[in-house]
């Protein structure tokens, strides 16, 4: 069991950014979220002195981010605009708290594998959990079977391949640790593909980047917008265009991942 740096409360919230946002965490090149750039981090030191006033663990606290995602995709589940304005608060109030575990990890000196593991989950199930509650919102409620079987199939097919993307990246952390490998650094360069043709074309991706809106913020952002649009559409029109539209572009997203990665240095020796 580690021993806390701090085992008291911080003094101010100057003393508590110092210690819980060092540089190596505001700069790191893929890890932050562009929403903790641009006002979460700004937000969560707030937040996290109310945390350590309590006996919460980091752990704790990544268990609550993960209740809060799981909330993001039930409430897609209330139908018309009232559900995705719930999902698109509590997708930013899961960030939020995803930024505090970690915070609370660094003041208290607790930082371990179990946390990273529990960080992961908390991702992964509910970026899954967010296209199979779209796919269930597109069908309408109640489902009937099997006409809605399509729409339901759709946002299983969506959540898959968000997921086999998402993975992706471990994988090549996985590879390199077995292949004795030492751990990548959180730099662009090591990510930038070696071939020409496709560096040009992760540089054109740039200007449309349609690959990076399968986390849970753009998600619920994207399908808040379709709600407001679907107030002068038919019922359900605007959820399944959008469906529609994001499952193409995820496959697309997820082969261009992998050939990115393949022609990086991430899997060279």
């Amino acid at each position: 069991m580690s021993v806390d740096a701090h085992p008291t409360r911080p003094t101010s919230i100057a003393q508590l950014r110092e210690v819980s946002q060092p540089p190596e965490v505001r700069l790191r090149a893929n890890a932050e979220h562009w929403t903790a750039s641009l006002y979460l981090r700004d937000l969560s030191p707030y937040l996290t002195w109310l945390l350590l006033r309590t006996s919460i663990s980091a752990n704790g606290v990544t268990g609550l981010m993960i209740l809060v995602g799981w909330s993001t995709a039930a409430a897609l589940l209330i139908p018309g605009i009232g559900g995705a304005a719930l999902a698109l608060v509590l997708g930013q109030l899961q960030m939020l708290v995803d930024c505090c575990d970690g915070e609370v990890a660094r003041w208290r000196n607790t930082r371990s594998p179990a946390g990273v593991f529990l960080d992961k989950v908390g991702h992964y199930t509910t970026e899954a959990l967010i296209p199979i509650a779209l796919g269930i919102r597109a069908a309408g409620w109640p489902l009937e079977f099997p006409a809605d079987f399509a729409w339901t199939s759709a946002g299983l097919a969506l959540a898959l391949l968000i997921v086999l993307n998402k993975a992706l990246n471990d994988m090549v952390h996985v590879a390199r640790a077995n292949a004795g490998l030492e751990k990548l650094s959180d730099r662009k360069e090591e990510a930038v593909p070696s071939g020409r043709v496709i560096a040009r074309l992760r540089r054109a991706a740039r200007f449309v980047p349609f690959h990076r809106l399968y986390h849970s913020v753009e998600l619920t952002i994207i399908i808040f917008a379709a709600s407001v649009v679907g107030l002068f559409l038919p019922p359900l029109v605007a959820e399944r265009w959008v469906l529609l539209i994001l499952l193409p572009l995820a496959l697309l997203a997820l082969v261009g991942h992998f050939v990115a990665i393949m022609a990086s240095k991430r899997v060279r020796s």
